[in-house]
């Protein structure tokens, strides 16, 4: 979906946490998200003191996640990869560094690919496999300033 000056932009469909380690996956249709909280209520979200805050968030695109069940003619909610934020309509940077904005205020760096883990094969044989190729599996981001995000906001990778 084009903006003003020619750039492309997606739309945020699904924001998910989770509590604790290893539970269930919660959906929400807005969030706070932080520089000192991430998500907020998400495990992952704060940076305990001397760590680099590497892994605070994650994101995946929707047309990664179908073309990885696409392969394995498989039906599983987004919420299965456990990543925070599900985009549409946009190609995710490949690449540490790039600055994603969603909304008004929220601005997450990327801090590197979200490599899928043997917790996806447990899930479905051949998932870890079908996330693994072209960063399918989603980026991982540091969150750089404070953002009220809800379902529907726009998505774009800043210049």
């Amino acid at each position: 979906m084009p903006v003003s000056g020619g750039a492309v932009a997606g739309q945020l469909d699904g924001i998910a946490r989770h509590a604790v380690r290893r539970g269930p996956m919660e959906t929400l249709d807005r969030a706070l998200v932080t520089p000192d909280k991430g998500l907020e209520g998400d495990i992952r979200g704060p940076v305990p003191a001397g760590k680099a805050g590497k892994r605070q968030i994650t994101l995946i695109e929707a047309e990664s996640w179908a073309a990885a069940l696409g392969e394995l003619g498989a039906d599983l909610p987004w919420p299965t990869r456990r990543a925070n934020l599900l985009i549409t309509g946009l190609r995710l940077p490949r690449e540490a560094g790039a600055v994603i904005a969603i909304g008004d205020g929220l601005r997450i760096r990327i801090t590197g690919e979200c490599d899928p883990c043997s917790r996806m094969e447990a899930i479905l044989p051949g998932l870890e496999a079908a996330l693994t190729p072209d960063w399918r599996g989603g980026v991982c981001g540091r969150v750089l300033s404070e953002g009220v995000i809800a379902i529907g906001d726009e998505v774009r990778i800043e210049p």
